[in-house]
């Protein structure tokens, strides 16, 4: 295992990750062809929140593992379908062994969800999370350089929460920004820098 200040492992493909997308197949498809990159489309911005949230406390790479199995039991997330969701399908999930069966997380994306809809009489989730976007990105060269949180990932935090959602605290919301194209962090060095197309390679001038 790479220390956690390590910078980029280069792998037999010649390109250059950071260590936590350097050996799992899982993690490095993931961090080679989504991570990072923007999203904009109301479901799969809720899908992350919510995976986001799952992940508390966990690995991505077991949130990532079990992602086919989320998407099944909460109807692709589809926030229109999973508003619709009951106590019975509460307690329905908890006996889903695919997923994370944590009764306050799945009852926070039921509620997520219908917060989504809400939003949407208020310019939508979209626009709303995206308001958030820093005018700056970090310039890491090492994993330790990069922040867990941010004053834009609490002010959205804060903002989200005040919507109706649930476990989304400022942490989370900056891992959301990360995976989500709103910050780059990928490491200087790294083959994925610069690609979500908000940011240059470089940083800010």
């Amino acid at each position: 295992m790479e220390p956690d200040t390590a910078g980029v492992v280069t792998g037999p493909d010649g390109l250059s990750r950071p260590a936590w997308a350097a050996t799992n197949p899982l993690m490095q498809d993931y961090y080679d062809h989504e991570w990072g990159l923007p999203v904009r489309d109301e479901q799969g911005l809720y899908e992350r929140i919510c995976l986001e949230g799952f992940q508390a406390g966990l690995s991505w790479a077991t949130i990532l593992r079990k992602r086919p199995a989320f998407r099944a039991a909460f109807a692709g997330f589809d926030p229109e379908a999973v508003a619709l969701f009951t106590d019975h399908d509460v307690e329905r999930l908890l006996q889903d062994p695919g997923i994370v069966r944590n009764r306050l997380k799945i009852q926070a994306t039921i509620r997520n969800a219908q917060a989504t809809l809400s939003l949407r009489g208020d310019g939508g989730l979209v626009d709303f999370v995206w308001q958030f976007q820093p005018a700056s990105t970090p310039t890491p060269a090492r994993h330790s350089d990069i922040p867990t949180s941010s004053p834009e990932s609490a002010a959205l935090s804060k903002a989200l929460r005040g919507k109706g959602f649930s476990f989304v605290g400022p942490t989370t919301m900056f891992a959301l920004m990360e995976a989500i194209g709103m910050v780059d962090t990928h490491l200087m060095d790294s083959h994925r820098r610069g690609s979500s197309g908000i940011w240059p390679a470089l940083g800010p001038a």
